[in-house]
Parts: structure tokens; C-alpha cells; sequence
């Protein structure tokens, strides 16, 4: 028994598949193995789907040998109002029953589901009886979700033979999301477009191809701010504001977050503490004293989270401390302008974006 669950769908698809592939031989000819579809819409489908599995279990290959029974995609296994229906649960009960009985010699059970209740019998069976793997999203809530999608799309496009450059992969990461379903499109598409000649994308190559979310514009913003191209950063405030985007939500997911990763990486920097390398960055960053690093961002489950701070380090260098230190108050009176004054918000947006690329020590 095997049963492949979690909540990013495209990555349960794809291990499903390529385990029905490894057990079936990549011979499915419709008469040995069969593939049951788990989409119930209501709980009597739930039930039937059930039936129908337990029926394929007990039945005997059509030519002998071994036999796959798949069923794809349950989506009755949840807590919801179909999946807490009696009837649903009878079926779910009789398919964990027909399961514990023991399956005959040859007969292999798989299942595919994006969500399953882990307080249920059935799924406690599986835990103890089935070789379980578990496929979740990443959890885009918590601090360095970026560091781990960035590790996700690093693998993925390795197995292409493409390789990023660091401000293209940061791009990418904020557009693509956490999903490996749209990871997968989007790097394929670049694939295609590259072609066999050139494998490295670069930050044009990105900004071209993969669809501007508004994670991605927040980031845009914030990478213009860091290098002084406030024209750049204009354009996409105004996007943001056409599309009924909030001045203070620009601010404080953008803009504020922007000076303060600045000013933070400028001070480490000032410390000596530098790395060509995330891992010896954020060893680095661990290594100061208690009181010395008690200021930097934290992680929720503990410790500096280093990963905001090593995306700014290089920008930073181009800000002098007590320049960031006064576009942090800049950007305070901003934020009070906005909430507290009548003024055009446009207006505040675009003058504090012009005190930034002022404050850029061109080199």
C-alpha cells in the first residue's frame, strides 16, 4: 500500500504518476491495472468511489500476474461537509476494512490525495500499514520562505541544465510563488525560450516571461528603491495605485521594509560581518552576541532571520548608515502623512521614492 499526500497538488500529481509508472512498468494496457477517479461531489459519490475501489481490489487480474489499483485524487479524505457525512465515512470505513483484511498476493493499492483529515481511523491505518509521503507548499507565512522556494527552483531548474542569476532568481521566487505546479510552467517556459545555446536566465529573461504578481511588483519596487532607479520604481507604484492598490499597504509591505533590511544590513556590514554565501552569512549573523543581534528580524521558531539581510548586503554598500538612518525617519513621517494628513498619496509615494535614489552614492 502507498499513498502519496499533501497540499501542493502539482507535486502529489507528479510522484503519483511517476510511482504508478514504477509499479505498473509504464504498462497500463486497461486491462490489468486499474485508476479510479477520486473527485466525489457529493457524499454518495464518495461512497460509490469507495465500492468501486474495494470491487477492484477484490478482483483478481484479468490475466493474471500483478495488478495496480490507483485511486487518483481523492478529494473526499478532508474535513469538510462531504467528508464528514455519514455516508462518505461508511464508504471510507468499508475501504479501510477491505485494506486491513490484507490485499492478495500481487495486488498493490495506491492513493493520491491533496488533503486528508489526520484525526480520522483512516488515516492513523495508513500511517501504520501504508509507505506514506507527504508533499505540503511552503509556507509562505512564515520568515525565509523565500530561502526554501529559492533552494526548490534551484533544483528544479538544475534538472533542466539552466542556472539563475542571484537578482533573477529573487524575482522569480516573488512571481512564481510557492506552488511547484506554476515552479514547473514557468521554468519550462523559460527553457523553451532560452534554447540549448543559453542557460543561464538572467533578470530581463524573467521580468520578459513569467506574469508580474503583485508579490512580484512589491519586490520590483523594493529592488528599484535599493539601486536608485526611481523611474522604475515610479512606474510600478502607479500600476499598483491604478489597480486599486493601497498607498499604506505599498508602504509598509514595500517601501519600509525596503530602508529598514538596508539600514540593518549596513550596520552588520559596518560590523565586519560579510559572506559571498547564505550559509557563512547567516553562521556569521549567529555567531554575535546576544545583545548585538536581539535587533535583527527574528524567525518565529528563534534565531536572526539572515535571509532579508543577505539579499540587501550589496545594495546596502551603495548607502552610506546615517543616510539610511534619516530615510528611516523619512519614511516614518511617509507612513504619517498618509494615515494622518489629506495630502495626495501619490504625491508622498513618489517624493519619498526621490529622497531614496538621492540618497544613492553613484559610483
Amino acid at each position: 500500500m502507498h499513498a502519496i499526500i499533501g497540499t501542493d497538488e502539482g507535486r502529489v500529481k507528479e510522484e503519483a504518476l511517476r510511482l504508478h509508472r514504477e509499479l505498473t512498468g509504464g504498462v497500463d494496457d486497461g486491462f490489468t491495472h486499474e485508476t479510479i477517479d477520486g473527485t466525489a461531489d457529493h457524499s454518495e459519490g464518495a461512497f460509490q468511489i469507495c465500492r468501486a475501489v474495494v470491487e477492484a481490489l477484490n478482483t483478481l487480474p484479468f490475466f493474471g500476474g500483478e495488478k495496480v489499483v490507483w485511486l487518483k485524487s481523492a478529494t473526499f479524505l478532508v474535513d469538510d461537509v462531504t467528508g464528514r457525512s455519514e455516508r462518505t465515512l461508511d464508504g471510507v470505513e468499508s475501504l479501510r476494512a477491505c485494506l486491513d483484511r490484507g490485499l492478495a498476493p500481487g495486488v498493490t493499492f495506491l492513493l493520491s490525495a491533496t488533503g486528508i483529515d489526520k484525526r480520522r481511523a483512516f488515516w492513523k491505518f495508513l500511517e501504520k500499514s501504508a509507505s506514506v509521503r507527504s508533499f505540503d507548499k511552503i509556507d509562505t507565512s512564515k520568515d525565509g520562505w523565500e530561502e526554501e522556494v529559492a533552494l526548490l527552483v534551484r533544483g528544479r531548474a538544475r534538472d533542466l541544465g539552466l542556472s539563475f542569476e542571484e537578482e533573477a532568481l529573487e524575482l522569480f521566487v516573488m512571481q512564481a510563488g510557492e506552488a511547484t505546479r506554476q515552479i514547473g510552467s514557468e521554468l519550462e517556459k523559460l527553457d523553451l525560450f532560452l534554447g540549448p545555446e543559453r542557460r543561464v536566465v538572467s533578470l530581463e529573461d524573467v521580468r520578459l516571461l513569467v506574469p508580474m504578481s503583485r508579490a512580484g511588483i512589491v519586490f520590483e519596487i523594493g529592488k528599484s528603491l535599493q539601486t536608485g532607479d526611481a523611474a522604475r520604481a515610479i512606474e510600478l507604484i502607479d500600476r499598483l495605485l491604478v489597480s486599486g492598490e493601497s498607498a499604506i499597504g505599498l508602504m509598509r509591505a514595500s517601501m519600509i521594509p525596503t530602508v529598514r533590511s538596508l539600514f540593518m544590513a549596513r550596520v552588520v556590514a559596518d560590523m565586519g560581518i560579510r559572506g559571498s554565501s547564505y550559509p557563512a552569512f547567516a553562521a556569521a549573523l549567529d555567531k554575535l552576541p546576544p545583545l548585538k543581534k536581539a535587533w535583527l528580524p527574528q524567525k518565529k521558531a528563534g534565531g536572526v532571520n539572515a535571509y532579508p539581510l543577505f539579499l540587501s548586503q550589496q545594495a546596502a554598500r551603495a548607502f552610506s548608515q546615517s543616510a539610511l538612518r534619516s530615510l528611516m525617519e523619512s519614511a516614518l513621517k511617509a507612513d504619517k502623512a498618509l494615515v494622518t494628513t489629506g495630502l495626495d498619496h501619490r504625491l508622498v509615494l513618489h517624493r519619498f521614492v526621490a529622497e531614496m535614489s538621492a540618497a544613492v552614492e553613484r559610483r
